[in-house]
């Protein structure tokens, strides 16, 4: 079994929150990536879990308002097993940018869960963590 659109869907899902050389972050493209009802957790001291519009909301405002600029995240190694039409990949990633005037690097972990539909691959869950 491939994993080509797995790993794909796994490079838009990070490059929706690019804004890097003035290009505009496409968050909204999160709602063609994940399910409808797909959940989305933020673990850590701030644990929190989002419906899509939740999660898409928040984030378009940050990355559009000039708060984050010069923000991308991307991975930097991952595992993924697939079972027939379903599979999860753990991601570990990176990411870098300028809030309020600050330059930030960090790194953490996602996981990501994926079912096969008939318009291929799809993210049925997301969950993150941030090291500290």
């Amino acid at each position: 079994m491939s994993k080509t659109g797995i790993d794909a869907l796994t490079t838009e899902f990070f490059g929706a929150f690019d804004n890097r050389g003035g290009r505009a972050a496409d968050v909204d493209r999160i709602r063609r990536l994940v399910l409808p009802g797909g959940v989305i957790v933020k673990t850590g001291p701030e644990f929190t879990v989002y419906t899509v519009d939740e999660f898409i909301g928040p984030r378009r405002h940050l990355l559009t308002e000039g708060r984050l600029v010069e923000f991308s995240e991307w991975e930097t190694s991952e595992r993924t097993e697939i079972a027939g039409d379903i599979a999860s990949r753990f991601s570990e990633y990176r990411k870098s940018g300028t809030l309020d005037g600050r330059r930030f690097e960090g790194d953490g972990t996602k996981t990501i869960q994926f079912v096969r539909t008939s318009q291929g691959w799809r993210i049925a869950a997301v969950a993150w963590y941030d090291r500290p």
